[in-house]
Protein backbone atom coordinates (compact mmCIF):
# COMPACT_ATOMS: atom_id res chain seq x y z
CA UNK A 1 0.00 0.00 0.00
CA UNK A 2 2.71 1.98 0.59
CA UNK A 3 4.57 2.18 -3.09
CA UNK A 4 0.50 3.12 -4.30
CA UNK A 5 0.53 5.88 -2.16
CA UNK A 6 3.93 6.76 -3.44
CA UNK A 7 2.19 6.88 -6.78
CA UNK A 8 -0.84 9.02 -5.53
CA UNK A 9 1.65 11.51 -4.09
CA UNK A 10 3.95 11.64 -7.59
CA UNK A 11 0.84 12.13 -9.38
CA UNK A 12 -0.58 15.06 -7.17
CA UNK A 13 2.85 16.63 -7.45
CA UNK A 14 2.90 16.06 -10.98
CA UNK A 15 -0.48 15.73 -12.54
CA UNK A 16 -2.10 19.08 -11.76
CA UNK A 17 0.54 21.21 -13.62
CA UNK A 18 2.29 18.85 -16.42
CA UNK A 19 0.70 15.52 -18.34
CA UNK A 20 3.01 13.37 -16.24
CA UNK A 21 0.77 11.97 -14.16
CA UNK A 22 -3.29 11.01 -13.74
CA UNK A 23 -5.51 9.56 -10.84
CA UNK A 24 -9.00 7.64 -12.45
CA UNK A 25 -11.86 5.73 -10.31
CA UNK A 26 -13.90 2.90 -12.08
CA UNK A 27 -17.25 2.33 -10.01
CA UNK A 28 -18.44 -1.08 -10.75
CA UNK A 29 -22.23 -0.76 -10.45
CA UNK A 30 -25.21 -2.69 -11.36
CA UNK A 31 -25.33 -0.65 -14.96
CA UNK A 32 -22.39 -0.39 -16.02
CA UNK A 33 -18.89 1.00 -15.05
CA UNK A 34 -18.57 4.86 -14.19
CA UNK A 35 -15.07 6.45 -14.71
CA UNK A 36 -13.88 9.88 -12.77
CA UNK A 37 -10.14 10.93 -14.22
CA UNK A 38 -8.38 13.61 -12.75
CA UNK A 39 -7.20 16.42 -15.07
CA UNK A 40 -4.09 14.75 -15.72
CA UNK A 41 -5.81 11.62 -16.90
CA UNK A 42 -7.25 13.41 -19.68
CA UNK A 43 -4.53 15.01 -21.00
CA UNK A 44 -2.40 11.86 -20.86
CA UNK A 45 -4.94 10.80 -23.09
CA UNK A 46 -4.90 14.24 -25.29
CA UNK A 47 -8.01 15.49 -23.85
CA UNK A 48 -9.16 18.88 -21.98
CA UNK A 49 -11.58 18.08 -19.42
CA UNK A 50 -15.63 18.31 -21.10
CA UNK A 51 -14.26 17.22 -24.24
CA UNK A 52 -14.67 13.47 -23.94
CA UNK A 53 -17.13 11.32 -21.14
CA UNK A 54 -14.41 8.76 -19.99
CA UNK A 55 -15.34 4.93 -20.80
CA UNK A 56 -13.66 1.53 -20.15
CA UNK A 57 -13.98 1.87 -23.91
CA UNK A 58 -12.53 4.67 -24.44
CA UNK A 59 -9.70 3.88 -22.20
CA UNK A 60 -8.65 0.84 -23.94
CA UNK A 61 -9.49 2.12 -27.76
CA UNK A 62 -6.50 4.61 -26.78
CA UNK A 63 -4.33 1.66 -25.80
CA UNK A 64 -1.34 0.81 -27.97
CA UNK A 65 -2.87 -2.22 -30.01
CA UNK A 66 0.03 -4.53 -29.02
CA UNK A 67 -0.46 -4.05 -25.39
CA UNK A 68 -4.29 -3.84 -25.36
CA UNK A 69 -5.11 -7.24 -25.23
CA UNK A 70 -2.95 -7.70 -21.98
CA UNK A 71 -4.19 -4.59 -20.75
CA UNK A 72 -8.08 -6.17 -21.01
CA UNK A 73 -7.12 -9.05 -19.50
CA UNK A 74 -5.51 -7.61 -16.06
CA UNK A 75 -8.29 -5.02 -15.12
CA UNK A 76 -10.71 -8.20 -16.29
CA UNK A 77 -9.02 -10.50 -13.60
CA UNK A 78 -8.57 -7.61 -11.03
CA UNK A 79 -12.43 -6.43 -11.66
CA UNK A 80 -13.32 -10.28 -10.52
CA UNK A 81 -11.36 -11.06 -8.09
CA UNK A 82 -9.84 -8.13 -6.40
CA UNK A 83 -6.75 -7.02 -5.33
CA UNK A 84 -3.76 -4.62 -6.64
CA UNK A 85 -2.37 -4.57 -9.84
CA UNK A 86 0.33 -3.03 -12.06
CA UNK A 87 1.13 -2.79 -15.79
CA UNK A 88 3.55 -0.96 -18.37
CA UNK A 89 2.43 -0.69 -21.23
CA UNK A 90 1.81 2.42 -23.95
CA UNK A 91 -1.22 4.35 -24.75
CA UNK A 92 -1.85 6.55 -28.01
CA UNK A 93 -3.43 9.78 -27.28
CA UNK A 94 -5.50 11.94 -29.48
CA UNK A 95 -2.86 13.42 -31.24
CA UNK A 96 -1.76 10.23 -32.16
CA UNK A 97 1.58 10.33 -29.87
CA UNK A 98 2.28 7.32 -28.18
CA UNK A 99 3.20 7.39 -24.10
CA UNK A 100 4.59 4.59 -22.28
CA UNK A 101 3.45 4.58 -19.13
CA UNK A 102 3.00 2.90 -15.69
CA UNK A 103 -0.68 1.98 -14.52
CA UNK A 104 -0.89 0.95 -10.78
CA UNK A 105 -3.85 0.62 -8.39
CA UNK A 106 -6.17 -1.42 -6.52
CA UNK A 107 -9.87 -2.91 -6.60
CA UNK A 108 -11.83 -2.77 -3.49
CA UNK A 109 -14.33 -4.96 -1.67
CA UNK A 110 -17.86 -4.87 -0.52
CA UNK A 111 -18.62 -6.43 2.75
CA UNK A 112 -19.83 -9.43 0.45
CA UNK A 113 -15.83 -9.82 -1.15
CA UNK A 114 -17.40 -8.51 -4.61
CA UNK A 115 -15.12 -6.28 -6.33
CA UNK A 116 -17.32 -2.39 -5.95
CA UNK A 117 -14.54 -0.03 -7.40
CA UNK A 118 -11.14 0.30 -9.26
CA UNK A 119 -8.74 3.37 -7.97
CA UNK A 120 -5.81 3.83 -9.38
CA UNK A 121 -2.94 6.51 -11.05
CA UNK A 122 -0.77 6.39 -14.29
CA UNK A 123 2.23 7.66 -15.08
CA UNK A 124 3.86 8.79 -18.37
CA UNK A 125 7.42 7.67 -18.10
CA UNK A 126 8.28 8.68 -21.74
CA UNK A 127 10.45 11.53 -20.89
CA UNK A 128 12.18 9.86 -18.03
CA UNK A 129 12.89 6.73 -20.71
CA UNK A 130 14.41 8.88 -23.37
CA UNK A 131 16.37 11.25 -21.30
CA UNK A 132 18.01 7.73 -20.05
CA UNK A 133 18.11 6.46 -23.83
CA UNK A 134 19.83 9.68 -25.16
CA UNK A 135 22.37 9.29 -21.61
CA UNK A 136 22.99 5.87 -22.78
CA UNK A 137 23.38 7.32 -26.32
CA UNK A 138 26.23 10.02 -25.13
CA UNK A 139 28.20 7.37 -22.68
CA UNK A 140 28.04 4.99 -25.46
CA UNK A 141 29.97 7.81 -27.62
CA UNK A 142 32.43 9.16 -25.19
CA UNK A 143 33.54 5.49 -25.15
CA UNK A 144 33.81 5.19 -28.85
CA UNK A 145 35.73 8.40 -28.39
CA UNK A 146 37.78 6.90 -25.26
CA UNK A 147 38.18 4.16 -27.17
CA UNK A 148 39.60 5.84 -30.81
CA UNK A 149 41.73 8.23 -28.89
CA UNK A 150 43.98 5.44 -27.15
CA UNK A 151 44.20 3.63 -29.96
CA UNK A 152 45.56 6.97 -31.48
CA UNK A 153 47.82 7.46 -28.89
CA UNK A 154 48.98 3.93 -29.15
CA UNK A 155 49.42 4.38 -32.89
CA UNK A 156 51.59 7.47 -32.42
CA UNK A 157 53.98 5.50 -29.95
CA UNK A 158 54.86 2.93 -32.53
CA UNK A 159 55.03 5.03 -35.35
CA UNK A 160 57.52 7.37 -32.94
CA UNK A 161 59.60 4.26 -31.81
CA UNK A 162 59.65 2.23 -34.97
CA UNK A 163 59.44 5.14 -37.93
CA UNK A 164 56.37 3.64 -39.51
CA UNK A 165 53.24 5.16 -41.27
CA UNK A 166 50.10 5.51 -39.85
CA UNK A 167 48.50 2.44 -41.47
CA UNK A 168 51.69 -0.05 -40.55
CA UNK A 169 51.32 0.94 -36.66
CA UNK A 170 47.68 0.40 -36.91
CA UNK A 171 48.30 -3.00 -38.36
CA UNK A 172 50.69 -3.76 -35.88
CA UNK A 173 48.73 -3.26 -33.27
CA UNK A 174 45.37 -5.24 -34.60
CA UNK A 175 48.21 -8.39 -35.55
CA UNK A 176 49.16 -8.09 -31.65
CA UNK A 177 45.16 -8.12 -30.52
CA UNK A 178 44.83 -11.22 -32.80
CA UNK A 179 48.06 -13.18 -31.40
CA UNK A 180 47.04 -12.48 -27.64
CA UNK A 181 43.36 -12.33 -28.17
CA UNK A 182 42.32 -9.81 -26.49
CA UNK A 183 40.82 -6.36 -27.83
CA UNK A 184 42.64 -3.79 -29.20
CA UNK A 185 42.33 -1.44 -26.86
CA UNK A 186 43.56 -3.17 -24.12
CA UNK A 187 46.75 -3.84 -26.12
CA UNK A 188 46.43 -0.04 -26.73
CA UNK A 189 45.68 0.81 -23.38
CA UNK A 190 48.48 -0.95 -21.86
CA UNK A 191 51.41 0.75 -24.39
CA UNK A 192 50.22 4.30 -23.73
CA UNK A 193 49.97 3.29 -19.95
CA UNK A 194 54.19 2.31 -20.21
CA UNK A 195 54.43 5.12 -22.38
CA UNK A 196 52.58 7.68 -19.74
CA UNK A 197 54.60 6.32 -16.39
CA UNK A 198 58.16 7.34 -15.69
CA UNK A 199 58.67 4.01 -13.45
CA UNK A 200 57.66 1.88 -16.51
CA UNK A 201 59.52 3.95 -19.27
CA UNK A 202 62.23 1.07 -19.14
CA UNK A 203 59.64 -1.50 -20.65
CA UNK A 204 58.66 0.54 -23.73
CA UNK A 205 61.16 -0.62 -26.15
CA UNK A 206 60.11 -4.44 -24.82
CA UNK A 207 56.71 -4.18 -25.66
CA UNK A 208 57.20 -2.30 -28.59
CA UNK A 209 59.59 -4.97 -29.88
CA UNK A 210 56.85 -7.69 -28.73
CA UNK A 211 54.73 -6.26 -30.55
CA UNK A 212 56.94 -5.84 -33.49
CA UNK A 213 57.92 -9.59 -33.01
CA UNK A 214 53.56 -10.25 -32.75
CA UNK A 215 53.12 -8.68 -36.08
CA UNK A 216 55.36 -10.93 -37.90
CA UNK A 217 53.98 -13.39 -40.49
CA UNK A 218 55.61 -15.87 -39.39
CA UNK A 219 54.27 -15.51 -35.62
CA UNK A 220 50.52 -14.43 -36.50
CA UNK A 221 49.82 -18.41 -36.36
CA UNK A 222 49.17 -17.55 -41.01
CA UNK A 223 46.39 -14.86 -39.99
CA UNK A 224 45.65 -12.38 -42.16
CA UNK A 225 46.92 -8.93 -40.78
CA UNK A 226 44.75 -5.96 -41.20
Amino acid sequence: MTELNDLYTYSSVLGDSETDAGTFRVDLGPEGPALQWSDGMFRLHGYQRGEVVPSLDLIFAHKHPEDRERCEEIVAQVSRNGGFFCMYHRIVDARGKTRRVLTAGEAFLDGNGAVIALEGVTVDLSRTLQRETEQAARDAVAGATATRTVIDQARGILMGQLKLGSDEAFRMLVSTSSHRNVKLVVVAAELVQLANSPEARTYLDRAVRAIQLNSRPDRAGGRRVG
